[in-house]
């Protein structure tokens, strides 16, 4: 027996980050939004628990207890009282820390098809307190769509956003650990050398809610862009070239290096995308669109 699972990657259209926590966490208000850059979960039944990854930065991943998807298994196993018997084949298109969720994807995904092959009777809410569990983004890929995040991104509410977005999205070579970029952070305002949380999204839920693209443009924001682009400063480039192609908007997706660029139709995305690629400012030009639902067994 098998269950396939297919997850979205997501683009964070707003994050204000605030202080650290007692916790040593941060306290967000961000704005969600999946898109059709996809990974692929297949748990098949076995002995013990093992796992497989292949395509979109496969090599970077570790195969062990280091592997979010495998702890989400393993985690999974722990609560329900059964063995952790599955194999894992990831199959990966959500670039690995490019600020798009993946190893959270991942994770998620490993859930919806653990549950399933062990015959586990969790709906989607019955697994939100474990993904809380295992990471703070990892709540997001099993609801899917747009959604407000408060708390530590966790706390999840779904937000009207009717209008189809089209995205192209700048992959960079490398990638940025969130742990990094939030440290940064700190840092940076402890110098008085970053500017205080953006806030609460305001204008873009208004936006969202209007489907009016050009105002949703004009309202993302990202807390943790100056640091990417302190880190990675050829990012400046990618941004502009991006924004002189017509993009609607701009912006790093959460902790980066991916840049996400909103743009006002599908031909547009193919347009801005491949211009992108031409101007060699990034390792690779992918056209998106939103919002997607979240993790889901494809071969029901």
């Amino acid at each position: 027996m098998a269950v396939r699972v297919r997850v979205p990657g997501k683009v964070n259209l707003h994050l204000s980050v605030g202080p650290p926590r007692p916790d040593g966490f941060h306290e967000l208000v961000t704005v969600f939004h999946a898109v059709d850059v996809e990974d692929a979960v297949t748990a098949t039944a076995a002995t013990g628990l093992s796992m497989s990854v292949r395509g979109e930065g496969a090599d970077l991943l570790p195969l062990d207890g280091r592997n979010l998807a495998w702890q989400a298994a393993a985690l999974l196993a722990e609560v329900a009282g059964v063995a952790p018997d599955a194999h894992l084949d990831v199959e990966k298109a959500i670039p690995v820390g490019g600020g798009m969720a993946g190893g959270s994807a991942d994770a998620a995904a490993a859930l919806v098809a653990c549950a399933r092959l062990w015959q586990l009777d969790l709906s989607t809410d019955d697994l939100l307190p474990y993904s809380a569990r295992l990471g703070s983004d990892v709540a997001f890929p099993l609801l899917g769509g747009t959604a407000l995040g408060t708390g530590r991104g966790e706390v999840l509410q779904p937000v009207p956003a009717p209008a189809r977005l089209h995205w192209a999205l700048a992959l960079a070579g490398g990638g940025i650990s969130a742990g990094t970029a939030y440290a940064e952070l700190d840092r940076y305002r402890a110098a008085g050398a970053a500017p205080e949380p953006i806030g609460a999204p305001d204008a873009l839920l208004a936006a969202l809610a209007a489907g009016d693209v050009p105002a949703i443009g004009a309202a993302l924001g990202n807390d943790l862009q100056p640091i990417a682009l302190a880190l990675r400063p050829e990012l400046y480039r990618t941004l502009d070239t991006g924004r002189e192609a017509g993009a609607l908007g701009a912006l790093v997706s959460g902790s980066g290096p991916t840049c996400a660029f909103l743009c006002a139709d599908a031909e547009a995305a193919e347009h801005i995308a491949a211009v992108l690629a031409v101007e060699g400012v990034c390792r690779d030009a992918l056209v998106a669109s939103g919002p997607m639902p979240g993790a889901e067994a494809i071969n029901r």
